[in-house]
């Protein structure tokens, strides 16, 4: 599975049209979030994948609180047919430390 640590991603962030998905729980995604992400929990993301098909051949940097959840998401991911979905190591806690 491909990562990329917090600090890679906010330097590229600054340069880049990144696509971002965030894996946590509603309630979490509301405390904090970063701008433009897409947003889809763990547990909805079989029944709701349909919904980044347009995404399987882009870069998919995938976010959850520690880099546990999201990491899941990447393998589900990848088995789903999406070439580049990246782990965000350590997660948003990593990325607002």
């Amino acid at each position: 599975m491909k990562e990329i640590s917090a600090a890679t991603l906010k330097q590229r962030m600054e340069n880049e049209d990144l696509t971002l998905l965030d894996v946590r729980q509603p309630e979490e995604w509301e405390e904090f979030h970063i701008e433009g992400s897409i947003h889809i929990p763990l547990p909805d993301l079989e029944l709701r994948v349909d919904e980044l098909e347009q995404l399987k051949e882009k870069e998919l940097i995938v976010l959850c609180l520690s880099g546990a959840r999201s990491g899941q998401a990447c393998m589900f991911l990848e088995l789903s047919g999406f070439e580049n979905p990246v782990n965000l190591k350590g997660g948003l806690m990593a990325f607002q430390a």
